[in-house]
């Protein structure tokens, strides 16, 4: 049976979680889940791409389909826009139900509104995955080709079940449904699990801004470390004030970035940021064994946040984000040792020399033009700069 046991601030008690590397681990676990499906799948993702890996996705669903499973799917309409109308009605005569999350305006060039940036997947009611990683061979392990850098949690228990509720209801767009096969399911018992996780969302149009006060309260509350990565890390006002207050208060700040971008506007953006960080005492490394797309903190071995989240205003503003918040010693105290080992091995550290030997006085131009016109264009609407965020 399911415990229920919400505290006030949002964490149920009664869960497991587990680190997921990104490539085939993700892929593979995510293949064992949807064949092991009973009753009903959840999907709801960004990116659905055409390719080997999203049509071993798409088998995969309609199989359960064929056994008698109810498999519902939401991708986001301008993201996963080459997928075409046809893919929808070929799943919906295999018996899947499927919509597209459309914004309020869209035309070639850009759509005006919500994006859904979720990148979830539920089975059952009790087993979901929740991380970065999009439907698509470059999230995947090719032959010849790794896949970008990211991670995923798989959760079981409570917090399984409210992320199933919160698929459900924005599927059907709050219509209350009912499904009383889940609770059959729930027979294991879950009393001695003790991973505390909540989900934190952010959605202007409903007002959640959940994700960024998570952000901001990490950053009240640190006494000696935190680390950031960030595929795309452009931080509003709010954020690099609370950053520079916990520098100065001697907190140590870890910043890991892409030094390999997909989005060239959106890294020279990120780095007219570079000379601000370093003079407040931010520590940056540039990850360079592939494109970072990872989204995650973590601060003093007790809490860390995964999901879909970026540190920029398109996530905090235009964006439907979903985080997990997981206050667990054991999984945070691993998740930084994991760290540690890519800055290690894989990431170099941008000093303040460095930076000024790297960037002459014509690329930081180019920089500060990147900067405010994507700090403006983000904040007023969502562009598509064949961002395969």
């Amino acid at each position: 049976m399911v415990l229920q046991s919400i505290e006030p601030n949002g964490y149920s008690i009664h869960n497991r979680a587990k680190l997921l590397h990104g490539g085939i681990e993700y892929f593979n676990f995510l293949e064992e889940l949807l064949n092991a499906a009973k009753v009903t799948i959840h999907l709801q993702f960004y990116i659905y791409e055409n390719d080997a890996t999203g049509n071993r996705i798409t088998q995969l669903l309609t199989a359960a389909a064929a056994r008698g499973v109810k498999v519902y799917i939401l991708l986001d309409a301008y993201a996963s826009s080459s997928l075409g109308d046809v893919f929808g009605k070929n799943l919906e005569q295999q018996g899947i139900y499927f919509r597209w999350f459309e914004p309020l305006f869209r035309n070639n060039n850009f759509y005006f509104g919500r994006r859904l940036h979720h990148k979830v997947v539920v089975v059952d009611g009790v087993k979901a995955l929740v991380g970065g990683m999009n439907i698509s061979d470059r999230y995947n392990d090719m032959p010849g080709i790794p896949a970008w850098l990211d991670w995923a949690v798989f959760v079981e228990g409570e917090v399984a079940a409210q992320l199933n509720e919160i698929c459900r209801r924005l599927f059907f767009k709050r219509v209350p449904q009912k499904n009383n096969n889940i609770k059959k399911l729930l027979f294991e018992d879950i009393s001695n699990w003790n991973c505390a996780v909540a989900i934190r969302r952010n959605d202007w149009v409903n007002r959640y801004n959940q994700i960024s006060m998570s952000y901001i309260k990490m950053l009240r509350r640190v006494e000696k470390q935190v680390i950031i990565m960030s595929s795309y890390f452009q931080p509003g006002r709010v954020i690099r004030q609370y950053l520079r207050k916990a520098t100065t208060r001697g907190v140590e700040i870890i910043l890991i970035v892409a030094g390999i971008s997909d989005i060239a506007l959106s890294k020279l953006a990120e780095r007219y940021l570079y000379r601000w960080l370093l003079r407040n005492n931010v520590t940056i490394f540039e990850y360079n064994k592939s494109i970072l797309h990872r989204k995650l903190s973590l601060y003093d071995d007790k809490w860390a946040t995964i999901g879909s989240y970026n540190v920029n205003n398109l996530s905090a503003y235009a964006s439907v984000e979903l985080n997990l918040d997981i206050s667990d010693k054991i999984f945070v105290k691993g998740l930084r040792l994991e760290i540690e080992k890519i800055i290690q091995n894989d990431c170099k550290k941008i000093t303040k020399n460095l930076y000024d030997f790297e960037s002459n006085i014509f690329q930081q131009l180019l920089q500060w033009v990147a900067y405010n016109f994507y700090k403006f264009t983000l904040f007023v609407f969502t562009f598509y700069f064949k961002q395969k965020d």
